[in-house]
């Protein structure tokens, strides 16, 4: 992964407000549903509150010279929580153990940070207890103090101890992978011809689902698959309430899509096989940055009379991290078809109600 800096419970009633008016999500180039309070889908959108540019990660050195970084997550009104990791970010440097935890609270793009103390538990809805991890305290815990502006977060630790980090913007090296020979190109920007469902973005060459669930017209078996994806901000929003989409592999095996930048890192988060296997590592980049998965799939396989006699195994890379290395997956996951495994089946990309784009959708069939 590469790192650069910076350049300078609604949706769903809104969603079938406008299906009861008359508005529908199969339509190349049709107009978009009805903006959502608290939803952003646009990084250039001059409505975005404050919020978003505070939150991101930051990376930078402490006073003896070693690497340090953070990352802000966005809790709502001005409110962070920022996770400290020792060694560099998840994926780049962290040493997968040590973490501390800063409250914070901003006016504009600037922010305060105190120690987090109290009683916390984990995603929690008022800033105030709300916790990043599992475990409150986290492993490694140190009371850090500090502020942010102008893109620079400071900060010390009670024995003393100084970091200065500046914020930046890392990109997935698959970002833009062009798709190769003998490759089912299923989304280059000009159409949804491979799906059923989907609305095109003509502008910018975006897939969206609007909400909705939409699914390729091929049927798939054994695959290595491309796909980049943007996850909405909302700051106000907890849990599966952040963006919670999925990416079904033969529409049985559920990778989870969602909103958990600077979380755990759970089966039902961003990288997760949905209730069958936590992710690795959780490399989810902060809503608004488009982001990578890249899965090599093998279907299960079933005898004449239905039986099954292997599961089906995952490899998957997400923003060019191996999160999941030859997972078996043991039965099928929820919201999936009705069919019986080892069949092939299509590719799904869940809306359950959050606007998910995607862009550079491709597919090559293996045998």
């Amino acid at each position: 992964m590469r790192r650069i800096p910076e350049a300078g419970g609604w949706l769903s009633c809104l969603v079938c407000l406008a299906l009861a008016a008359g508005w529908s999500p199969d339509a190349a180039g049709a107009d978009p549903p009805p903006r959502t309070p608290g939803v952003w889908t646009d990084a250039a959108d001059p409505s975005l509150p404050a919020d978003f540019q505070v939150q991101g990660e930051y990376v930078g050195k402490n006073a003896q010279g070693q690497q340090v970084a953070a990352q802000v997550i966005a809790l709502g009104k001005g409110a962070y929580q920022a996770v400290l990791y020792s060694g560099g970010l998840p994926g780049a440097g962290w040493d997968g153990e040590n973490r501390s935890l800063m409250s914070g609270k901003g006016d504009g793009p600037s922010a305060v940070f105190e120690p987090a103390t109290g009683d916390r538990r984990y995603l929690a809805g008022p800033p105030d207890q709300f916790s990043a991890t599992s475990k409150f305290p986290p492993a490694g815990h140190q009371a850090y103090s500090g502020s942010l502006e102008d893109g620079k977060l400071t900060g010390q630790g009670e024995d003393g101890s100084r970091f200065t980090m500046e914020r930046v913007v890392r990109k997935s090296p698959t970002l833009g992978l062009a798709p190769p020979e003998g490759a089912v190109v299923l989304f280059d920007g000009k159409g949804t011809d491979e799906w059923t469902g989907g609305r095109l973005d003509e502008q910018h060459g975006i897939l969206n689902t609007d909400g909705h669930d939409i699914l390729t017209r091929r049927k798939f078996n054994n695959y290595s698959m491309h796909l980049e994806f943007m996850l909405p901000f909302r700051p106000e929003a907890r849990s599966q309430g952040r963006g919670n989409s999925g990416f079904y592999q033969v529409d049985h095996y559920e990778v989870q899509i969602l909103d958990s930048f600077g979380l755990e890192g759970k089966d039902n988060e961003c990288g997760g096989i949905y209730s069958k296997s936590d992710p690795l590592l959780n490399m989810c980049l902060p809503p608004l940055v488009w982001q990578t998965y890249d899965v090599e799939f093998t279907n299960a396989v079933v005898d004449d009379s239905g039986k099954k006699l292997k599961n089906a195994v995952i490899t998957l890379r997400h923003n060019g991290v191996l999160i999941h290395d030859k997972l078996e997956i043991a039965g099928v996951t929820g919201g999936s078809r009705n069919e019986p495994e080892g069949t092939p089946g299509p590719i799904k990309l869940q809306g359950h109600g959050n606007p998910l784009q995607y862009r550079n959708v491709w597919i090559v069939e293996t045998p």
